[in-house]
């Protein structure tokens, strides 16, 4: 059976192997050929590029999709500027609710506020018309809840400030999850998947956690793979968040056992795990969910089905253990094969040289997000409050980790920050330490190339014959990515997204 061929022309293409290209030929998933309008060969069907600038799509390695799907057509809270404000934006949300409706919504991030005072549960639950209510904080590791949600579940305790943190953060988005049905989820997916696609984006990677109290993430995770397999989607690779559950997360369908399978929490929440206590708080040093004997039980469990593991590890002592857990496996399975499986490290902020070393020991890929540090780095950001500015300013090190050979791949952790690549590609670029920014080549090959080498896929992120056909066309001047990332610049405009040979997003 011969495959479709469709030629697409009058562009200029982005090819290291063609550098005067202004077409290429895709014959079913795969680029067949890069070349000049004059010698392009016949084709089944051929499309105008308009001048339009064709490049990789990006992949997006770190993304909630139903979280994301809900930032985008639900409420939302990341921009509010006070509790004052969130309690109206709340109050404004909910007055066009049924009253039997819940309100689960998150974004907030009380340290970009003047007056960093939280609402209380009671005034958030009024706000919202006395539905039950969760509002998860932006780093997704803590939250608050109305009292309603409390005294329905009193095994789900609140700190003294009323902020729910660890397992009753988990616990309390998990039953309020847990109202939302089905069909509702995978729309909310389906928004999502729709976003990332007019952006440029040809396939994402789910990092999904199960939670006790919301048996409805298995149906959901199978209902968004299933969705990234039509012709008309991003693809869409995912990750099982569950420890030692590497044959139930084959046959879920998942690409592989972990990802934000938690070391740790987040820097945000304090719970991201230090070697030192927190500058603004000495009387903690975060949190420890995992220990490196689990990690070990959990990287042996991956190779005995065949399938590569993932750790979320944001603080120096989660890093460390980690690659402790890699050192207590490495006897039984080898270095080779720890190097081969590729296993990856989703978020890894604060590593040092000597962790940084260790990750290159064992081929370990860095799963990161620059938007992370545009955000919250720099000399007066939330990390330099939380860390002190010296540590702070070593945060995120791309430079240093992809120039010893860690393997990076980008990602946006959305919801957590929005799926933006080309912010995240100007983000690497325009790091608050110089020392730490990427070529704008580095970071590019990162949101493209690098995604599909975490995945253990080589011949995709590139447009040359016989890589896998995943492209975007851009309305812009520009043709340099020098120019592309230049944040003083216009962000492109996405006109056409082809995930697999096929269109997944066209205004062509």
């Amino acid at each position: 059976m011969s495959l479709e061929k469709t030629l697409w022309r009058g562009g200029r293409v982005l090819s290291p192997t063609s550098p005067d290209a202004t077409a290429l030929l895709i014959e079913g998933d795969t680029v067949a050929w890069i070349g000049t309008d004059r010698d392009a060969p016949s084709a089944d069907r051929t499309v105008d590029l308009a001048g339009a600038l064709v490049t990789p799509a990006f992949i997006d390695s770190h993304t909630h999709l139903a979280g994301t799907g809900a930032s985008l057509t639900g409420l939302h809270l990341a921009d509010v500027g006070s509790a004052s404000e969130l309690l109206k934006r709340v109050a404004d949300h909910a007055a066009g609710l049924p009253t039997d409706a819940v309100v689960l919504a998150g974004g907030w991030d009380e340290t970009t506020w003047d007056d960093p005072a939280l609402p209380s549960p009671e005034a958030i639950e009024h706000a919202a018309g006395g539905r039950l209510t969760y509002l998860s904080r932006a780093c997704g590791h803590t939250g608050i809840a109305g009292p309603r949600v409390l005294a329905e579940h009193p095994r789900i305790a609140a700190d003294a400030d009323g902020v729910l943190t660890r397992e009753a953060h988990r616990s309390a988005r998990g039953l309020l999850g847990a109202a939302t049905p089905l069909a509702q989820r995978l729309d909310l997916v389906q928004a999502a998947l729709d976003r990332a696609a007019s952006l440029g984006v040809a396939a994402v990677v789910e990092h999904a956690v199960p939670v006790a109290t919301d048996p409805g993430v298995e149906a959901e995770f199978t209902g968004l793979i299933d969705l990234g397999a039509r012709p008309g989607n991003p693809l869409v690779h995912g990750w099982w968040g569950e420890l030692c559950a590497a044959e139930k997360a084959r046959e879920l369908g998942a690409h592989g056992c972990g990802g934000d399978l938690s070391i740790d929490g987040s820097l945000g929440a304090r719970t991201a795990y230090l070697r030192e206590p927190y500058r603004d708080r000495p009387s903690t040093s975060g949190a420890r969910y995992l220990t490196a004997e689990q990690v070990r039980d959990h990287l042996a469990d991956c190779h005995r089905h065949g399938l590569p593991a993932a750790f979320h590890a944001i603080g120096d002592g989660a890093i460390a253990t980690v690659l402790d857990g890699l050192d207590l496996a490495e006897p039984t399975i080898g270095l080779d094969d720890l190097r081969d499986a590729r296993h990856r490290i989703e978020h890894a902020e604060l590593p040092d040289t000597a962790l940084t070393g260790r990750m290159v020991h064992y081929g370990t890929h860095a799963s990161v997000q620059p938007a992370f540090d545009a955000a919250w780095g720099g000399h007066d950001g939330m990390y330099a409050a939380r860390l002190g500015v010296a540590a702070a300013w070593e945060s995120n090190p791309f430079a240093a980790m992809a120039g010893v050979g860690v393997p990076l791949a980008l990602g946006s952790d959305a919801p957590v920050t929005p799926i933006d690549p080309w912010g995240a590609v100007r983000a690497a670029t325009g790091h608050h330490n110089p020392r730490s920014r990427l070529s704008p080549t580095a970071a590019f090959t990162a949101a493209t190339r690098g995604g599909w080498r975490a995945l253990g896929i080589d011949d995709a992120g590139a447009l040359a014959p016989g890589m896998r056909a995943h492209l975007a066309a851009w309305d812009t001047p520009a043709t340099e990515l020098t120019e592309l990332s230049d944040p003083e610049l216009p962000v492109p405009e996405c006109v056409l997204t082809v995930a697999d040979g096929h269109p997944v997003h066209a205004t062509l």
